[in-house]
């Protein structure tokens, strides 16, 4: 039997370093390619040497997908290509083309330049990995080669997000990377088609989650806010550049307008005009409310956000920063909350999920003193097991944190929601928590959809296979669907699976279900009536015409929604199935009963000669 193998090698049972290996009718996919936030090591990047110890990996793999410019999808591409060694095509979107060397030349940047790391991608390597990326429009079936074609679908999420189908012959894959289920303020919702897929790989990072109301959450948000620039406090956003960012700016934008505040409110230089620009060109990826206004107003166009210089963190007073990267991992942000952290006053709101190991996701779980020495962040419970370092300084850690979930991935119900879409016949997990999957997971196999769904959920490393059915697609002439309605059958659902008759002709690679007697007018053939026949013996004492008489009276009592006929020339028919008694003058008590019925009729006749087998009533 064909199957499809699926291989994480990272966001297996993780979060963080997305690169998923899918083997389907004999072609290799690698579904994006991305660094963990967590690591400065060799955990970093996937571990390529599960797809070869040596050599490039072009030999191995057929094409490379990246599902959208987050650097844990993304950010191990320029390695993986040039310094590993690929040089086969890869898909992606235009708007993550034109977004990712972006966000790669910047964490290059905080990595090499500003951390001193050795052993990097350059910039040059990732203008050549990025000479190698073939960029596709939503809904565009591209066909990779003769056999394998792939197709976008819109994921929300970020700008050029999306979810991508994947198809050998009758065999599919859809990989959503990470998607939304909820339209926001810039964004649409994820959608895709009914495809029924073979296998779902989809991120599970809120697998145990269902977010309150939006709406509660930004009245929420900007109370916060308010009240700490209000009581002259300083507000610390950390961000990506693009996604959460824009988000959260309409609505800061849009308060400030209404209260008439004068705190400033700051951007990370730079970004906010590249993002801009980014919005403006992809214009068509965003919601139906700001397409409609983009005219009149740019809603990315801010009166009271300025773009930030370092020098700002020092000033006195109020006021709010977006600050990039997201997790407090490094960068500009980092460096604002080491400034900010020793006053209660200032508050930092972390809107969307942090890595394990991030300054960020330590923070979250209450760490109160950090030991920042050098170039590494080193979270210590107290004082006394500070480990003594050169230029290593304890930081306290006395702002207010707050958690308000504006992440844009899916929360378990928008999950779900994906499932009903799609109709898929498994289901398999990445991109989240092992024991928030194993919650899901069970969920998934309980719930009544319209099929019963495996779930699988490998760790990195760890190889799925799952058996795969082939479907072969069958058109159904209209007249034969016609006499089926006539017979008074079921309308057609595609639901509900239904047995109908008919021939099959096979013609030009295709085939077709017909009417026997449309089959034979076409194909120029006279036509065979094929019966069965079997043999039954019984002992009875009467003669042959009393025990068919028997016969009949039997069967008119077991069979009372048939129709039953006892026909002069000494034979019982029901349906298309004749019965006739003999007996040998030798042994005249012996009757031998004769059965014989079309082929439509094979499951009645089987019943009549097991019945007849047990005998006749006394």
């Amino acid at each position: 039997m064909p199957d499809i193998k699926v291989t994480p090698l990272g966001a297996g049972q993780d979060v963080g370093r997305s690169c998923i290996l899918v083997s389907i009718g004999g072609k290799n996919i690698m579904l994006d390619c991305g660094m963990h936030m967590g690591y400065n090591d060799d955990r970093r990047f996937p571990d390529f040497s599960y797809v070869t110890q040596n050599g490039r990996l072009t030999e191995f793999l057929d094409c490379v997908i990246i599902s959208h410019f987050h650097l844990d999808h993304c950010g191990a591409l320029p390695y993986m290509s040039e310094m590993v060694g690929y040089d086969g095509p890869i898909y992606m979107t235009h708007p993550t083309k034109a977004i990712c060397p972006i966000l790669l030349e910047d964490f290059r940047k905080i990595t090499v330049d500003k951390k001193g790391e050795t052993n990097f991608f350059t910039s040059q390597m990732i203008k050549d990995c990025m000479k190698k990326v073939v960029p596709l429009n939503l809904h565009q079936t591209v066909q990779v080669d003769e056999e394998l074609e792939i197709k976008a679908y819109y994921a929300g999420h970020v700008l050029g997000a999306a979810m991508f189908q994947i198809k050998v012959g009758s065999e599919s894959v859809v990989y959503t990377g990470d998607y939304n289920m909820t339209p926001d303020r810039h964004l649409g919702a994820a959608w895709i088609d009914k495809c029924r897929p073979d296998i779902l790989i989809s991120e599970s990072t809120y697998a145990t989650t269902i977010r309150d109301s939006k709406r509660c959450r930004e009245r929420d948000f900007l109370k916060k806010v308010h009240e700490t620039v209000e009581r002259g406090g300083k507000v610390l956003i950390p961000v990506f550049a693009l996604g959460r960012a824009q988000e959260l700016c309409i609505l800061l934008e849009t308060f400030w307008e209404r209260m008439n505040l004068k705190a400033p409110i700051y951007f990370s230089t730079g970004l906010t005009e590249k993002a801009n620009h980014y919005y403006k060109l992809f214009i068509t990826w965003t919601n139906q409310k700001i397409r409609k206004t983009f005219v009149q107003r740019n809603m990315f166009e801010f009166k009271h956000i300025k773009a930030f210089d370092r020098s700002y963190a020092d000033n006195p007073g109020p006021m709010v920063v977006f600050a990039t990267p997201g997790m407090l991992h490094a960068g500009q942000s980092l460096q604002i909350f080491k400034k900010w952290a020793g006053n209660e006053k200032n508050m930092l709101i972390m809107p969307g999920y942090c890595v394990q190991g991030t300054v960020g996701h330590k923070i979250l779980n209450g760490q109160k003193k950090l030991e920042m020495e050098g170039r590494a962040t080193v979270i210590t419970g107290t004082a006394n097991n500070v480990i003594p370092h050169l230029a290593s300084t304890l930081l306290d850690v006395k702002l207010q944190v707050e958690y308000m979930s504006f992440s844009a991935h899916a929360d378990a119900k928008g999950i779900m929601q994906l499932i009903r879409m799609a109709e898929p016949r498994n289901m398999l997990l990445v991109h989240g928590e092992a024991k928030k999957m194993e919650f899901l997971k069970d969920k998934i196999e309980q719930e009544v959809f319209v099929r019963c769904i495996s779930c699988y959920m490998p760790a990195n490393g760890e190889t799925t296979t799952v058996v795969t059915n082939p479907s072969v697609p069958v058109d159904i002439s209209l007249n034969l669907l016609k006499r089926e309605m006539a017979l008074g059958g079921p309308l057609p659902d595609a639901k509900r699976p239904r047995t109908m008759h008919g021939t099959l002709i096979m013609k030009d690679n295709s085939l077709r279900l017909v009417s026997p007697e449309q089959a034979l007018k076409e194909l120029g053939l006279s036509e065979h009536q094929l019966r069965f026949t079997c043999r039954v013996q019984l002992h009875d004492p009467h003669s042959d015409t009393d025990t068919l008489g028997r016969i009949y009276t039997h069967l008119k009592s077991v069979l009372k929604s048939y129709s039953i006929q006892h026909v002069p020339d000494g034979t019982v028919i029901v349906e298309s199935i004749v019965i006739k008694v003999t007996s040998s003058a030798e042994e005249p008590n012996l009757k031998v009963i004769l059965l014989s019925w079309s082929y439509q009729d094979e499951e009645l006749g089987s019943f009549l000669s097991t019945l007849l087998k047990k005998g006749l009533p006394s």
